[in-house]
């Protein structure tokens, strides 16, 4: 009879079952010498930041296939930098110093490339050598780089820096290719570009030049290179001046750029070459071959988004549009295109899913993310849709019973309310509530699959969708506007509302009986970690134009009177990221385009799953709710806006500054729940001040002052 095996024996042939990790200060150590960021190392690892930042200051440990994962990187990190050269020691600083027209300096060494996967489509030349920029381009036929002197900016981090980081992608995620052939980076690098034809020119994209920008999220896809033509370039690369089919926007068919692409073997997308064009092979074992052009003399930049950016030198351009890629999104497109784009990017439709049974990977849908294209409920869809083509007869009015019309304020008083009191004060000053759409998209759930149709069903606030419900019935103030109607009047009768709205309407104390609802029990804060992102640059561009949150409320109106003065391309990227969020939700219910469109057909954006008019809905009903409720708590101060325009409102004051008017607490605070001064999201600013018979003239002819308020028509300027 066999004896009974040692227990003791057995546990110890299984080996040790807690992987061994570094001590803290180690892994952190690793982490910076290979230059991984704790995000990085958190989107790898599916954690947290904070989670990472926890476990390298010793505050707690990974555990199970986590622990098993953070030890592999680890233990490759510290493999990889073992084998890896010593850093070069800086030359004396009289060499630095030194102009090098005959001798260039040798690059940085790279670091290793980390144990992720390498960019799809990436080929990683070696690295260009690099020369001061008042050098002259080398000659034809060679690819060199130049690196900023001394006194030229620098708003990123050096060229070797970004190698660390990733040195697929050393040179940034764009270049603004000039005239001469100087391709300009971020940083203040200059690459020496020998193409003179645009299939030429993808191919050192993709090769020597070493562009792009890693993906935002593990899930994703690394993002192309992306080339800027200025005018100069263009006529170089045999590109007319202007476009003369001004209703297509593209080149012709048979135009010789066009031939020289087909000949090579590149496609142009559907749009064909255009303003933003895209030249790609299809992809070959998963890897992306694709490079994106925007042409600067075709109106790529728009003036509402970008300002006089387009009329920049082309290092400055590539400072602005570089800096607009590290803190968003590499362009493709115009700022709501790049919006919509950052949604994807943040939140990719699938992800690698791994079969238990055979062990083989494959693609899946992200939960979470908006992974198939679906149709709206019939009171969702514009009146151009194929749904409500075969609902109503062509032509037919949608009455608000039949149609969701969650849309901005715009609104004004009645001048006959205005009383005695108000009437005495000299000034309307306007206040706007910053980012106001992206402050309501954070947090907010919103539906991520298809409608449900119900009937009588009892109102869930957590259930995102659209209610059709009478709240005509609720008493509002009339020196405010209503908050369940775009317009500020009382609603008719039954109609069709987002959820925002009817849970507004509760919290107000009110009952509310849908009679329908479409609603979506799949369901996720889809837009968390876009306004995460935007905000942040919107911060971060803010602090570079002198406006901080630290800063008291006096100051922060003082800056805010100058702070599109203090850095022209900073103030561009601004309006670019203002411009990103507004588009961005613009774009979820994009409107059919082009002479060839018929009324009932289906558009080509329908078949994006981001094409999502509920999603807009609640967004803009958020917004417009937040609003509501602080000129409601300002009203029970006994102050009452006379104009709103989308996210503006104009009050009558004592005098011309939002200190003048803003209501306190007895010990000097600002009203709780009420607008705050500051520049933080969903705070607000000094919009313009004018005198109080310029407001009332307005009211009289029914003109809305909050457009005019700052000068100018505030649709018109992008606000």
């Amino acid at each position: 009879m066999a004896s009974k095996p040692d227990p003791v024996d057995a546990l110890l042939k299984s080996g040790p079952r807690r992987t061994h990790l570094p001590e803290p200060a180690e892994r952190a150590r690793l982490r910076t010498d290979y230059g991984l960021t704790q995000a990085e190392i958190a989107a790898a690892l599916d954690v947290t930041r904070t989670t990472v930042a926890g476990w390298e200051a010793g505050r707690s440990e990974p555990q199970g296939a986590t622990r098993a994962a953070y030890a592999k990187l680890l233990e490759g990190i510290a493999t990889q930098l073992a084998a890896a050269p010593p850093p070069r020691s800086a030359p004396p600083a009289a060499e630095q110093q030194a102009p090098s027209a005959t001798r260039a300096p040798q690059p940085a060494p790279t670091a290793p490339e980390p144990p992720s996967a390498s960019p799809a489509g990436r080929g990683a030349a070696a690295p260009p050598q690099a020369r001061t920029p008042s050098e002259a381009p080398t000659a034809p036929g060679s690819s060199a780089s130049r690196r900023p002197s001394a006194g030229q900016p620098a708003a990123h981090a050096s060229a070797s820096a970004r190698d660390a980081a990733d040195p697929n992608y050393a040179n940034g995620p764009l270049a603004v290719l000039d005239g001469d052939g100087s391709a300009y980076c971020v940083g203040g690098l200059v690459l020496d570009c020998p193409a003179t034809t645009v299939p030429a020119l993808v191919e050192w994209a993709l090769t020597e030049a070493r562009l792009g920008a890693p993906r935002l999220h593990r899930n994703g896809k690394d993002a192309d290179p992306l080339i800027v033509l200025t005018a100069a370039a263009a006529e170089r690369l045999g590109l007319p001046a202007v476009l003369e089919d001004r209703r297509a926007l593209r080149l012709s068919a048979d135009h010789k750029v066009n031939q020289q692409i087909a000949r090579a073997g590149w496609k142009t997308t559907r749009r064909g070459f255009g303003p933003w064009a895209r030249v790609y092979r299809p992809a070959q074992a998963g890897r992306r071959q694709c490079v994106q052009f925007a042409v600067v003399p075709w109106g790529a930049l728009d003036p509402r988004a970008w300002g006089d950016t387009a009329h920049l030198p082309a290092a400055e351009l590539a400072q602005v549009l570089g800096t607009y890629a590290t803190r968003v999104i590499t362009p493709r497109g115009s700022c709501a295109v790049s919006g919509l784009e950052l949604m994807i990017a943040l939140r990719p439709p699938t992800r690698a899913v791994k079969d238990a049974t055979t062990g083989t990977w494959s693609s899946g849908p992200n939960p979470g993310a908006l992974t198939a294209p679906v149709d709206p409920a019939p009171p969702e869809a514009p009146d151009e849709h194929p749904v409500v083509a075969a609902l109503y007869p062509r032509g037919h009015r949608r009455t608000p019973a039949e149609v969701l019309d969650e849309e901005a304020y715009e609104w004004i008083r009645d001048p006959e309310l205005l009383t005695d009191e108000e009437c005495a004060k000299p000034y309307a000053v306007g206040i706007d509530v910053n980012m106001a759409f992206a402050a309501a998209a954070n947090r907010l759930n919103v539906g991520v699959g298809p409608a449900a149709h119900l009937h009588h069903p009892e109102f869930d606030p957590k259930l995102p969708g659209s209610w059709l419900v009478d709240l005509s019935h609720i008493d509002i103030d009339p020196r405010l506007p209503n908050p369940f109607t775009p317009h500020g009047e009382r609603p008719a009768g039954p109609a069709w509302y987002a959820t925002p709205t009817v849970a507004y309407a509760v919290e107000l104390g009110h009952r509310v009986r849908p009679a329908e609802a479409y609603v979506r029990r799949e369901h996720a804060a889809y837009l968390d970690a876009w306004y995460t992102r935007l905000r942040d640059a919107y911060m971060a561009t803010m602090e570079r134009l002198g406006v901080v949150s630290t800063m008291s409320e006096a100051d922060f109106l003082e800056a805010m009177d100058k702070h599109k003065h203090v850095d022209a391309g900073q103030a561009a990227v601004l309006s670019a990221v203002k411009a990103t969020v507004k588009g961005g939700i613009g774009k979820l219910r994009e409107r059919p385009q082009g002479v060839g469109y018929r009324p009932g057909e289906r558009w080509p954006a329908l078949e994006r799953p981001t094409w999502r008019p509920d999603i807009r809905a609640a967004v803009i009903s958020a917004a417009r709710i937040n609003m509501h409720r602080k000129m409601l708590r300002l009203a029970g101060a006994g102050r009452f806006p006379i104009a709103v325009l989308s996210d503006c409102a104009v009050y009558l004051s004592d005098g011309p500054s939002p200190l003048d008017f803003l209501p306190r607490t007895p010990d000097g605070k600002p009203l709780p729940g009420g607008f705050r001064l500051g520049v933080s999201p969903g705070m607000v600013k000094c919009e313009g001040s004018r005198p109080m018979m310029w407001a009332v003239q307005m009211l009289d002819r029914g003109h809305n002052p909050a457009r005019h308020i700052k000068g100018g028509d505030a649709s018109a300027d992008g606000e």
